[in-house]
């Protein structure tokens, strides 16, 4: 008997899906289709965040949720009758593309077609033509369970712009539990229109962004972020403290009213500023944990960029150098218990060095003590005098 030797099938170039193209925008197309959710990791995969050695942003999405995965694949393969209705969501780049099955009809939104997605097993995730801007726990929870198929509801957006792709992730993920710090971290590289809330908070965040990974910057790697998680300091702390800078403070010149906002002359304020925090209060500066200095601690992060809008404000020059930041300083050294001792709010009030906690509350008790010490001392003689020195020198 003749053996024919046995041919490997060629593994399809393609997937050819029946799909609908929905314009939305000017320039804005959707595409949904419906997909063997078994197939989704051959043509798309999760763009984890992270960053590279040059501290450059990559991906948008946290890690895998195991528990929430868990929950659903065990729903998939113990029902009897299951059901997903929410579509996932999936940024594919320009190798993707749509063909039309017919012209348009007029006063429609939509036109049917096929949507053609190349599939080539031997690429990295990283060089899949898809990335899931939503429904990650879904896709796992689909590829892990006990079952030979299940369809699934996608739709889809096709751009080759990973601030798109971002701005796409928040958006979908805005009302949904998204963990603070990582929408935070994706806002300075995202593009388009963002809820108002957002967009307030971009510029501040950017700010962040340089003084956590500029090598030159006091605070270089020491906010705590999702991408680095080794952080002193919580990075909501310091976006409080930028913030509030922004809205009225020493930082609220450069917004740009009349143009682009001066982010240079914020970033050198705000780094001139810090780097005489670090050098006044070199000590508390310099602790491991907020719980081991108050100085590091949100209460004292927020409280110290409300003295640093009075020190400018007082000095009345748009960007004080850190030696003036630092001789301002150091008349209420003497006044500070970051690490040890007692707050002597008032004659009423006096409270352990470690009692102050990141409330509201504490965060104004601490704020009012620190201008209210800064201005006495300011406003003695030798604070005066110190005040009309400075000047001349800025105007010399």
């Amino acid at each position: 008997m003749t053996r024919t030797r046995a041919t490997a099938t060629p593994q399809p170039t393609a997937l050819r899906l029946p799909a609908l193209e929905i314009r939305q925008g000017p320039t804005r197309r959707l595409y949904t289709f419906a997909i063997d959710g078994k197939l989704i990791p051959q043509v798309a995969t999760v763009s984890r965040v992270r960053r590279d050695a040059d501290t450059q942003l990559h991906g948008y999405q946290r890690p895998e949720n195991l528990a929430h995965v868990g929950a659903i694949r065990r729903y998939l393969d113990t029902d009897e009758n299951p059901m997903l209705p929410n579509a996932v969501v999936i940024a594919f780049d320009k190798r993707v593309r749509f063909e039309p099955a017919g012209n348009k009809e007029r006063g429609s939104y939509a036109r049917p077609g096929h949507l053609l997605i190349p599939i080539d097993p031997t690429v990295q995730d990283a060089d899949k033509p898809g990335f899931i801007v939503d429904g990650q726990q879904r896709c796992a929870a689909i590829r892990d369970a006990q079952i030979d198929a299940f369809p699934i509801c996608v739709t889809a957006f096709i751009t080759d712009e990973h601030a798109d792709q971002r701005s796409q992730f928040i958006l979908v993920n805005s009302t949904k539990a998204l963990p603070k710090g990582l929408i935070h971290e994706l806002l300075p590289g995202t593009a388009g229109t963002l809820p108002g809330p957002l967009m307030v908070r971009q510029l501040p965040a950017s700010l962040l962004e340089r003084l956590n990974f500029d090598v030159q910057s006091p605070l270089y790697r020491r906010i705590q972020t999702p991408t680095n998680p080794d952080g002193v300091i919580k990075d909501n702390s310091i976006l409080r403290m930028l913030e509030n800078s922004h809205s009225d403070g020493a930082l609220y010149k450069f917004r740009g009213q009349d143009g682009p906002p001066n982010f240079g002359y914020m970033y050198t304020l705000v780094t001139n500023y810090w780097t005489a925090v670090a050098d006044v209060f070199s000590e508390a500066w310099n602790k491991a944990r907020p719980r081991d200095s108050r100085l590091i601690h949100g209460a004292g992060i927020i409280s110290m960029g409300f003295l640093m809008d009075e020190i400018t404000r007082r000095l009345k020059s748009d960007i004080p150098t850190s030696e003036e930041f630092a001789a301002e300083l150091k008349t209420i050294k003497d006044d500070c218990s970051w690490t040890e001792g007692v707050w002597r709010f008032d004659s009423d009030t006096i409270r352990r060095w470690n009692d102050i906690q990141n409330t509201a509350r504490d965060v104004k008790t601490l704020t009012d003590f620190l201008l209210t010490r800064y201005r006495a001392h300011a406003d003695e003689p030798t604070g005066r005098q110190r005040g009309r020195s400075t000047s001349r020198r800025r105007n010399a």
